[in-house]
């Protein structure tokens, strides 16, 4: 079937409308979006602040990783330690750092307790940094020196009952993962002991060792070769299952202390308004770097666990744990002075 054929007066009467309607669609059909150029991003070495002393699995933890990104990336990474008040002082100067991908942070999970103890940080931890992305669980282990003579988690707690305020355990500093773990297991198992914080864990470490303190929840990657060599003996861990490290040691929860778990994460951050290509730019080297074989060896040796999570979900936790453990910490009176 052919179509009639319009008389030309019509078609003249109608071009008018046609025109005016492909200029109006031209205005509102949006135009394709520009792809966005590849980031070159690191050009030089990259500071990394660890806001805590050497020795300690902040410090260790990040450290085997960015080794690995460094080879991956063909960029230093220069690590730089800078401990004091619970992780603040070098958190600090991340956040006011300028936002260009070359200063970043790695803590631990104690980043999300500091806004309960120092409520003049100068910054806001779920504001001021970009999440970039977590290494792992570092769980903590109930250390005491052999010498002690306390085998099980059960005998500890009965011996701290019996000897009101005798007991003294270590940690990294007020605030930190490691008090916070002493912390909600104490309050659990409902005994008194004297908290006495070090710079590093290494000065912890060898306090607990001599038995001039009497016990230190210590991050499994630095507790492991005491543990192995017989100078320290391991009562329980404070991760909410078993540590893949220490598959014979009972969880506190195991051991009938509700609520006196506690995850520790390590992970790395940016100052806020860093551009998201920069943070995708780490996020997707540090997951391809953890994937890799030689790296969850070099892992799996030091007693951190696969903690996969997306950058989005890591903000998530960390708004989750300031509340949560914000709340704990008022509830036992946590402070600094």
């Amino acid at each position: 079937m052919t179509l009639p054929r319009l008389a030309p007066a019509l078609l003249l009467s109608i071009a008018p409308a046609l025109i005016g309607l492909l200029a109006a669609a031209a205005v509102v059909a949006p135009l394709p979006a520009a792809a966005e150029p590849p980031v070159a991003w690191p050009t030089k070495p990259v500071r990394v602040v660890i806001p805590f002393g050497a020795g300690s699995a902040t410090d260790v933890v990040p450290r085997v990783v960015l080794e690995q990104l460094s080879a991956r990336m063909g960029q230093t990474f220069v690590v730089e330690n800078r401990g004091g008040a619970g992780g603040t002082h070098g958190s600090a100067a991340v956040a006011k750092s300028e936002p260009d991908g070359y200063t970043l942070l790695a803590n631990s999970s104690a980043h999300t307790i500091t806004p309960a103890l120092y409520p003049n940080l100068g910054y806001d931890v779920t504001k001021d940094f970009v999440p970039l992305g977590v290494i792992g669980s570092v769980p903590n282990v109930l250390i005491v020196a052999p010498s002690t003579g306390l085998n099980t988690v059960q005998d500890f707690v009965a011996a701290a009952k019996a000897k009101p305020g005798e007991f003294t355990f270590a940690s990294v500093g007020i605030g930190s993962a490691v008090h916070l773990s002493a912390e909600r297991f104490r309050a659990s198992a409902g005994y008194q002991a004297v908290h006495i914080p070090f710079k590093g864990g290494a000065e912890a470490l060898t306090e607990v060792i001599a038995g001039r303190v009497t016990y230190y929840f210590c991050p499994i990657s630095t507790a492991l070769p005491h543990i192995k060599a017989g100078r320290l003996k391991a009562l329980a861990v404070s991760s909410p299952t078993r540590a893949a490290a220490l598959p014979d040691v009972p969880t506190t929860l195991e051991a009938g202390f509700p609520n006196s778990d506690y995850t520790v994460w390590i992970g790395f951050f940016a100052p806020a308004k860093t551009s998201p290509a920069i943070a995708e730019t780490f996020h997707r080297e540090l997951v391809a770097a953890l994937a890799s074989p030689v790296l969850k060896e070099k892992l799996t040796q030091i007693g951190v666990e696969p903690m996969p999570m997306t950058p989005t979900e890591f903000a998530a936790q960390v708004r989750r744990e300031v509340g949560e453990y914000g709340a704990f910490a008022k509830s036992i009176g946590m402070t600094v002075n």
